[in-house]
């Protein structure tokens, strides 16, 4: 298969370079990107860029010209404190862009639209026990403590994100499969959120994260 990893923030393509320090980079219009061989698979990983918009377009451009059978982002995520523990490792099979709000009409139908269910029956039921099938909620934010009560009311949310709600409505519109593996790198609740304000600590925690991801990776595409 041709297979094309997209990672987005800039913290975790940093990651991924420290873990494979011998990459041959090429650039694109939105960031490096390189071959890699990961047991036998040879991927290609691409760095797409951080929120919504880098996300939509990194991922169409992936899709035109590399064509690939198979799009992967692999990446982090915050969690809920008390609904997911830090480390946890989420296989997306649904994605609900939350930030939208939408005051001529209905905001539920507009969340709707660009809410994404992930085909993952190609994966088969032998999957790697450390990831977990679940919801994602995506935004161009981070998690705001006062929404915690809402995400999880309405959606049964555990963790969000900022882009994997964008990259799932371009790969579902072109017809592409997807897989998206994300790792909780730090939790939010009453009392704040880990990462606010330490972002050394956020920076560690996504070494951590990404390094897990690629590990687990392979039995995902054997």
């Amino acid at each position: 298969m041709n297979i094309v990893v997209i990672i987005s923030a800039n913290a975790e393509w940093r990651a991924v370079r420290e873990l494979y320090p011998h990459l041959q980079l090429q650039q694109s219009p939105f960031g490096e990107y390189a071959d890699l061989t990961l047991d036998t698979r040879r991927l290609t990983l691409f760095h797409g860029g951080w929120g919504k918009i880098s996300a939509a377009a990194s991922a169409q451009f992936v899709i035109d010209h590399f064509k690939p059978d198979l799009l992967i982002n692999l990446g982090t995520c915050g969690g809920f404190a008390g609904r997911i523990q830090t480390g946890a490792v989420i296989l997306v099979e649904r994605v609900i862009v939350y930030d939208i709000l939408e005051q001529m009409t209905d905001s539920r139908e507009a969340i709707e639209y660009y809410s994404t269910e992930i085909d993952l029956s190609w994966l088969g039921d032998d999957l790697p026990d450390a990831a977990v099938k679940g919801l994602l909620v995506s935004a161009d934010r981070d998690i705001v403590i006062e929404d915690i009560p809402m995400l999880i009311q309405t959606y049964g949310a555990s963790a969000a994100d900022w882009e994997s709600g964008a990259i799932a409505w371009v790969a579902k519109r072109n017809g592409t499969r997807l897989l998206i593996l994300r790792g909780v790198s730090d939790l939010v609740g009453g009392a704040g959120g880990e990462a606010y304000g330490n972002y050394d600590l956020f920076a560690a925690r996504t070494k951590e994260v990404m390094r897990r991801l690629f590990e687990m990776l392979p039995g995902f595409i054997v």
